[in-house]
């Protein structure tokens, strides 16, 4: 791994600390305006401070991100599909140049293994590694579930043995029982996707249980921005995977910020 590609990954990886606290906001891509993004930018302003980087699309990066902000960007680059539509017919969506020129930290496409397009895709990651690596850019490989694929330890760590296989040099994966399984067999880092809102003492249960089984981050959205105090949330995630808190003092910490007490 060069020089260029291990800066940019220590941007998104705090260095300090060995983990990552990535804000997920290109659910737009396919799914549209999706509540709680409704107006990104207004959505990711006050998030800023408490994140690590941000992941989004380069039209939300050129509307709803200030130039001036100080945060690193992972650019989903991948997308032609709808949730009308088949997912996994994935395209290569921002060009390596287009990249360049908004100065992200990484780039991001999705996999659909064991989906209809799964060739496409995978193909796709491997070229896109073949491009970024010429201008030392890190690839994240996200591991995209279909509708027939079950979230469980042999499926995901296929999934992501198969991206870091190909070159990835990171993958965003579905926390799993087993889930140090997955970690162990896969030689590149791991986050994982937040998924679905859920209620914030199970949202944060999970961030902790993955960070205890090996993963270096999440990349949490609908459970940050969706959340009734969006900025408590991404707080308390924060002491999780920084600071080594429990649940319980995530917890504290969340409903303390939501009472304005911090």
């Amino acid at each position: 791994m060069d020089w260029g590609i291990k800066n940019r990954l220590s941007r998104i990886i705090n260095p300090k600390t060995g983990h990552t606290v990535m804000l997920a906001v290109d659910h737009g891509y396919f799914l549209g305006p999706t509540s709680g993004l409704e107006k990104p930018d207004k959505t990711i302003e006050p998030l800023v401070p408490y994140a690590d980087t941000l992941m989004l699309t380069r039209g939300v990066l050129r509307t709803s991100v200030k130039p001036d902000m100080d945060i690193p960007i992972v650019l989903r680059v991948s997308g032609g599909t709808s949730i009308l539509s088949e997912l996994s017919n994935e395209g290569i969506t921002t060009s390596m140049e287009e990249a360049i020129r908004l100065n992200v930290s990484g780039i991001a496409l999705s996999i659909f293994v064991g989906a209809e397009y799964e060739r496409q895709t995978l193909l796709g990651l491997s070229n896109l590694v073949n491009e970024a690596e010429k201008y030392g850019i890190p690839v994240l490989a996200v591991t995209a579930v279909g509708k027939d694929m079950v979230r469980d330890s042999r499926y995901l760590g296929l999934a992501s043995r198969i991206a870091a296989e190909l070159g990835a040099h990171f993958v965003k994966t579905y926390y799993c029982d087993d889930f140090e399984q997955v970690v162990d067999n896969c030689p590149v880092p791991i986050v994982i996707a937040g998924g679905k809102k859920l209620p914030e003492p199970e949202a944060l249960e999970l961030a902790h249980n993955a960070i205890s089984k090996g993963a270096v981050g999440v990349d949490m959205g609908r459970n940050i921005f969706q959340s009734e105090h969006p900025v408590a949330m991404i707080q308390a995630v924060r002491s999780i995977v920084h600071e080594n808190a429990t649940v319980k003092e995530a917890l504290d910490l969340y409903n303390s910020v939501k009472a304005g007490k911090d």
